[in-house]
C-alpha cells in the first residue's frame, strides 16, 4: 500500500477516495479506527489528502457483508467480491439504522477537524442494486431504492449534527452510458436530492466526451464547486486523454476509478460490456499502473502536467460554514479496510 501511494504521489496525485466497511466497525470499532489512522498517516507522508466514503450500496458480489476472511475474486469477473456498507440487508431494515447513525457520527466526530480529510462522501451510489455474474448482470430487490433514499437523507442530517469542518457530498450517478446512450442524466429522485443536499456537487460519469460535456452543463446550474468522483472506463469511451483537459478547463477535480491493476480485476470491463465486446481483453477498463508501477498507455507525467498549476479557489459551502479548498489534480479510489485480521 505504501509503495502504491508513493507511485501515485510521484505521478502528481494529491488526494484519493476510499470506502469504509460498517461491518468491521460493528465488530471492532477501535481496530477500524486504528487502521484508518494508520492509513491517513501513510497518506500524509506522501502529501495525499483523503475523501472518506462511509456507506455504499454496490454489493456486486450479491452477498451481504460478513466479517472475517473474504472470498477470493472470481477469475474474469469485474470487482466480483465488492461488498456494500452497511449492506443492502441493513439498509432495508430501518430498525437497524440506529447502529448506522452511531457509526457515521463516531467516524465523522473522530475526524471532524482532521486536515488529512478533505471531504466526506456519505453514501456511494445509493439505490445501486446491481449484482455481477459471469453470465451478465443481475439486480437486487427493487424495494431497496426507497430505503436507500431515506437513509441518504438521514445521513446528511446526522452528519450535520456532528458539524465537521469538512464539506459533505453524495454523488449523482444515474446517467446514460455506452450501453444506453439515451438514458436520462441525473434525473433519478435520489440523484436530485443528493445534489440538493450536497455542499460540493459530486457525480459519477463513465461516459463519452459529449455526454460528459452535457452532464457538466447540467450540474453547473447548482453553482457550487464540482468533483467527478468516478470516471475512466475505456471500453465505455471514458478516456483519460480526452476528459482530463475538459476537467481542467471547467475547474472540476476528478477521481478516476482504480490505481494499480490487481486482484479486484477492475481492468476487466463490467459484465455486460464484456459479454458484448469480443475484443474486451485488448485494453484495460479501469486502473492506470501495472503491478510494477508502470503506467498503462500513457506517461503519468503527461496526464497530470496540464493540471499541475490548476487550483480550485476557496469557496464557502452552501449550508456549511467550512471553507473548502482542494487541488484539482486527477485522483484515485481505493478500498483497503476489509481483508484484515481482527
Amino acid at each position: 500500500m505504501t509503495q502504491e501511494l508513493q507511485w501515485a504521489a510521484e505521478a502528481g496525485y494529491n488526494t484519493l477516495r476510499t470506502n469504509l466497511p460498517f461491518v468491521v466497525w460493528q465488530h471492532d470499532p477501535d481496530g477500524l479506527m486504528t487502521r484508518v489512522e494508520h492509513f491517513l498517516d501513510i497518506c500524509q507522508r506522501v502529501d495525499i489528502k483523503v475523501m472518506l466514503t462511509l456507506m455504499d450500496d454496490c454489493g456486486f458480489s450479491g452477498d451481504h457483508p460478513f466479517i472475517g476472511q473474504q472470498k477470493q475474486p472470481i477469475p474474469g469477473l469485474h470487482n466480483s467480491q465488492a461488498a456494500a456498507s452497511p449492506g443492502r440487508n441493513v439498509v432495508m431494515q430501518p430498525y437497524l439504522w440506529g447502529q448506522v447513525e452511531r457509526y457515521l457520527k463516531e467516524i465523522i466526530g473522530h475526524f471532524a477537524h482532521d486536515e488529512r480529510i478533505v471531504i466526506w462522501d456519505l453514501y456511494n451510489e445509493p439505490t445501486n442494486r446491481m449484482i455481477f455474474t459471469l453470465a451478465g448482470e443481475d439486480a437486487f430487490d427493487p424495494a431497496l431504492e426507497e430505503y436507500s433514499h431515506q437513509l441518504m437523507e438521514k445521513a446528511f442530517m446526522w452528519a450535520r449534527e456532528v458539524n465537521p469542518t469538512q464539506p459533505l457530498t453524495v454523488g449523482a450517478w444515474h446517467i446514460a452510458n455506452i450501453l444506453d446512450l439515451g438514458a436520462p442524466i441525473y434525473q433519478h429522485p435520489t440523484d436530485i436530492r443528493a445534489l440538493e443536499l450536497s455542499d460540493i456537487i459530486s457525480f459519477h460519469a463513465y461516459v463519452p466526451l459529449d455526454l460528459m460535456n452535457k452532464a457538466i452543463g447540467l450540474l453547473k446550474e447548482y453553482k457550487r464547486p464540482m468533483l467527478c468522483t468516478e470516471w475512466l472506463a475505456r471500453h465505455a469511451e471514458s478516456k483519460m486523454h480526452e476528459q482530463l483537459p475538459l476537467f481542467n478547463a471547467e475547474g472540476i477535480g476528478c477521481y478516476q476509478w482504480g490505481l494499480v491493476k490487481g486482484a479486484t480485476q477492475t481492468h476487466i470491463p463490467w459484465p455486460e460490456i464484456k459479454r458484448t465486446d469480443n475484443d474486451y481483453a485488448s485494453r484495460w477498463f479501469h486502473d492506470v499502473f501495472n503491478e510494477e508501477g508502470t503506467a498503462y498507455a500513457l506517461n503519468p507525467k503527461t496526464w497530470t502536467s496540464a493540471l499541475l498549476l490548476f487550483y480550485l479557489s476557496p469557496v464557502f459551502c452552501r449550508t456549511h460554514s467550512a471553507c473548502f479548498q482542494a487541488n484539482a489534480l486527477c485522483i484515485v479510489i481505493m478500498d483497503i479496510f476489509y481483508n484484515v485480521t481482527l
